[in-house]
C-alpha cells in the first residue's frame, strides 16, 4: 500500500501540484503521439485502426483512475481546441467536428476508459491478471462508447459493429495484453 505523503511547507506543496500538472500533461502528449500510429481502413470503415487506445489503457493502468481521468480530459481539450493530437481523421475532420464526427464516441469516452482501467487496476495486487481484467472491461466501455455513437450515425446496430467492432478486436486483445504488461512490470518496479 502507497504511503501518504505530508508535504510541509507550501514550497513542497507547490512542487508537488507542478509535478502532478506536468504529469498528466504529459500523459495526454503520449496518447497523442500514439495517435500518430495509424492504419486507416477506408474503404471499409471511417474508423482508422491506431495504437491511441492502447495509450488511452496504458495512461489509464499507470496513473490510475483520476489522473488517468485527467490527463484524457487535457487530451480532448487539446484536440477539441485544434491541437493536432487525434488520430488523422479519414474523412478529413479537425479539432471538434472530429469529437462529433464517426469516432467521436470513442473520443468522447476516452476519460471514462481511462478512469476505469485506473481504478479496477489500483485496487489490491498489481498482477498481470489484474491488469487484464481492467484493461479489457475498459475496451469494453470504449467499445460500448463508440458503437453507440456509430448506432446514432448509422441507425443499425450491425452496421455500427461492422464499422466499429469486427475490425478491431484481434488488435484490441494484443494491445490490452500489451499495456497489462508493461503497467505491471512498472508498477512492480516502483514498490
Amino acid at each position: 500500500m502507497a504511503k501518504a505523503v505530508i508535504l510541509a511547507t507550501p514550497q513542497e506543496r507547490a512542487v508537488e501540484a507542478a509535478r502532478q500538472v506536468a504529469l498528466v500533461v504529459s500523459a495526454s502528449l503520449f496518447v497523442a503521439l500514439c495517435a500518430r500510429v495509424t492504419i486507416p481502413l477506408m474503404p471499409l470503415t471511417p474508423v482508422p485502426l491506431t495504437v491511441q487506445d492502447f495509450g488511452v489503457l496504458l495512461v489509464g493502468l499507470m496513473l490510475g483512475s483520476r489522473r488517468g481521468f485527467a490527463a484524457l480530459v487535457v487530451y480532448l481539450v487539446e484536440g477539441a481546441s485544434g491541437l493536432p493530437v487525434f488520430s488523422p481523421s479519414t474523412v478529413g475532420l479537425h479539432g471538434i467536428a472530429q469529437i462529433l464526427g464517426p469516432t467521436g464516441g470513442f473520443l468522447m469516452v476516452y476519460p471514462l476508459v481511462a478512469f476505469l482501467a485506473g481504478s479496477a487496476f489500483e485496487r489490491g495486487k498489481k498482477t498481470f491478471a489484474r491488469g487484464v481484467i481492467a484493461a479489457a472491461l475498459a475496451q469494453i466501455l470504449l467499445f460500448a462508447g463508440g458503437l453507440t455513437w456509430l448506432y446514432f450515425y448509422t441507425h443499425s446496430l450491425a452496421k455500427a459493429a461492422y464499422l466499429g467492432l469486427y475490425w478491431f478486436v484481434a488488435a484490441q486483445v494484443i494491445k490490452v495484453l500489451f499495456a497489462a504488461a508493461i503497467a505491471t512490470r512498472w508498477r512492480r518496479e516502483r514498490s
